[in-house]
């Protein structure tokens, strides 16, 4: 498991919405639903395009990669701020070398190799556990700036 952001108090969530990610159309359904959290969230036009192309990134390489799952977005406040968290979980082959797979230009594809690296960088907080043969899950989060 690696970790990307600094501990600090719990947040406070909502319950979760599910979303598939079975499919090219699921995909920009989600897109669709992460700008109107966003939006809800009050989130600055940059910082949602940011968080949509993160999750858009990780949709795909969920159906790609991970044969498919699921996104769970919840709505999170800590300290008084208020932020988007998505979840992509899938049960695939999972990832033997995360940081690899996290370096840029590394793909076991045909992309460019900027997508995990890229949607860390769009976003304030990122993990992701991940071992052959148990899948891989993913943690995204964009804090609304105070």
């Amino acid at each position: 498991m690696m970790t990307f952001y600094p501990t600090a108090m719990p947040a406070a969530s909502s319950p979760p919405d599910t979303l598939p990610i079975r499919s090219d159309e699921q995909i920009v359904r989600l897109r669709q639903f992460v700008r109107e959290k966003a939006v809800a969230q009050g989130l600055s036009l940059i910082d949602q395009t940011k968080f949509v192309t993160a999750a858009s990134e990780l949709a795909r390489n969920t159906l790609i990669y991970g044969g498919g799952g699921d996104v769970h977005c919840t709505l999170v406040e800590r300290n008084g701020r208020r932020g988007l968290k998505l979840e992509f979980v899938d049960n695939g082959p999972g990832i033997p070398d995360i940081a690899r797979a996290l370096s840029d230009g590394y793909t076991s594809g045909s992309g460019l190799g900027l997508g995990l690296g890229g949607a860390k960088r769009l976003c304030d907080e990122f993990d992701i556990r991940s071992a052959p043969g148990e899948g891989t899950h993913v943690s995204i989060t964009k804090w609304k700036p105070f």
